[in-house]
């Protein structure tokens, strides 16, 4: 039997690869003679540089550079030896890292560190930088960002923006359209699949902002703050308010689109690099899943990505999930969807990486066990 396991990430407890190296060990545990390859997965959010370092030549860069609030931290991205870099904007902006996710974030929280890594990445001979977006604490628009990579922004009073601490779009004033950063050729790539443009009502304020702190005083203030900054890029000749995906992370996606990136949904850019659709074809069954699987599963997330490829070559395709709520997830692309856990656990214990990882380990092995029996290939005992 032939079995592929492209889980993403249990997010705050096991990696992709680390599931994906649970769930191997499961199905060989049942399923002995099995013919077992994990391709680790990400949706351009938080995982993605690792899962490709799993599945591709590259490297793991440490570099210094400043979280959301302009204090000194050190990110990782990954440098794959086609020459590509993969920088996560959640590995030095992430929520988690910010602190209190209150009122008192969307004034100070600013990308300026993203921007720093794209630097650190081009300096250090990338020839095309791809953005993995998503997981982050600001909303600026990307000001900050293009501040860090040479931009002249100035405040309301006139003075240059982008002190450490400081939202630069919160008293945003005026963009010098001749200082718009030139990467000297270096390509770049934003990985999302939001599509939401820069403001209004689908914008990056209505939509994501109060999930950072945002009061709805705050999200309107915001919506303004990004209409002026977009009409600021569009006087720059870099109309990119009103493309898809302008909004995402914050408005992150108007900055890199502006400096010429190119946008991808980020499962497609991971499952072309990994070779998942070549990894499937074939495959009698496939795992794939999450941390949690609900209805929103089957609309763009990493395991309706692997779903339709496996389906597609015909494969049985089931998910395994921490946790599972079937608000519509059983009209969803899989076989079968697995809650993990073997009974009712208090939440520390559940998300401890050794009890997830047995429990993963457990779910897939009798899932290969069942696939096997039923495809008339009964391991042996």
């Amino acid at each position: 039997m032939r079995v592929v396991v492209a889980l993403d990430s249990f997010k705050g407890c096991l990696s992709s690869a680390e599931a994906g190296a649970a769930a191997r060990a499961g199905v060989l545990a049942a399923v002995p003679d099995a013919e077992v390859r994990v391709v680790p997965v990400a949706d351009g959010g938080e995982g993605t540089g690792d899962a490709l370092l799993h599945a591709v030549p590259g490297r793991r860069v440490l570099a210094p550079t400043v979280d959301a609030l302009g204090r000194p931290v050190t990110a990782a991205y990954a440098l794959l030896d086609d020459g590509t870099a993969v920088v996560e904007a959640a590995s030095c902006l992430g929520l988690a890292q910010a602190g209190p996710v209150d009122a008192t974030l969307p004034p100070r929280a600013g990308s300026a560190g993203l921007g720093l890594l794209v630097r650190h990445a081009v300096d250090a001979g990338a020839r095309r930088v791809a953005v993995a977006l998503g997981g982050t604490s600001c909303t600026d628009g990307g000001a900050g960002l293009l501040i860090a990579l040479g931009a002249r922004v100035r405040d309301a009073d006139g003075a240059p923006a982008g002190a450490a601490g400081a939202n630069p779009l919160w008293s945003f004033g005026a963009l010098d359209p001749s200082s718009l950063p030139d990467l000297g050729g270096v390509g770049l790539l934003v990985l999302t699949d939001v599509d939401n443009p820069l403001h209004g009502p689908d914008g990056a304020a209505h939509v994501f902002a109060p999930q950072k702190g945002a009061t709805p005083e705050q999200v309107r203030w915001l919506d303004d703050r990004l209409a002026a900054w977009g009409a600021a890029l569009a006087a720059a000749g870099r109309p990119v308010a009103d493309l898809p995906g302008a909004g995402a992370a914050g408005g992150l996606g108007a900055a890199l689109l502006a400096l010429g990136a190119r946008r991808e949904a980020g499962f497609a850019f991971v499952a072309r690099a990994a070779g998942l659709a070549e990894a499937v074809a074939g495959a009698d069954l496939v795992l794939t899943g999450e941390g949690r699987v609900d209805g929103q599963t089957a609309h763009g997330k990493t395991p309706a990505g692997v779903a339709a490829l496996a389906r597609a070559a015909g494969a049985v395709v089931v998910a395994l999930a921490g946790s599972v709520v079937r608000d519509g997830v059983d009209a969803g692309p899989f076989d079968a969807v697995l809650a993990v856990h073997s009974g009712p656990r208090p939440l520390a214990e559940a998300l401890d990486p050794a009890v997830a990882a047995a429990e993963v380990a457990a779910t897939a092995g009798e899932v290969a066990r069942l696939v096997g029996a039923l495809a008339g290939r009964r391991p042996r005992p």
